[in-house]
């Protein structure tokens, strides 16, 4: 378990360092500081806020571990999915820009989880029932 813990970290600094360096030599980046601003400003939102406030609605709201994983993972793909869903049809002149239906691609994602979190429960409750 140590042994893999290390490897990960090491494998885990390494893309970091990868991407850090892809940040630094693309010549399409003009500005690296805003970009590191919003990556500090991306984890103090998610670690300050959004992580709280949802272990909050998990703990308050959810009292079965497979609705408060469905909501964990809902909340998760919104915090991902989010900017791309309020931008989308927005591309600036470039038509390769958020291409794709990211609402409805969105609410699939949200659909898919509270099935397989539908499924799970169920599953579980009628394992209690019969054992």
């Amino acid at each position: 378990m140590r042994t893999l813990r290390a490897v990960l970290v090491l494998a885990g600094l390494a893309l970091t360092g990868y991407g850090l360096y892809g940040l630094l030599t693309d010549h399409f980046v003009q500005h690296p500081l805003e970009i590191a601003e919003w990556a500090v400003g991306g984890l103090l939102l998610h670690d300050g806020l959004w992580v709280p406030l949802i272990c909050v609605l998990g703990a308050t709201l959810a009292r079965s571990t497979p609705v408060r994983t469905g909501l964990v993972l809902a909340a998760a793909v919104t915090a991902v999915a989010l900017p791309a869903v309020l931008r989308a049809g927005v591309d600036g002149g470039n038509p390769t820009v958020l291409p794709l239906p990211y609402l409805r691609n969105w609410l699939l994602a949200l659909a898919a989880i509270a099935v397989v979190a539908t499924v799970w429960a169920l599953i579980g409750r009628r394992r209690r029932r019969a054992g």
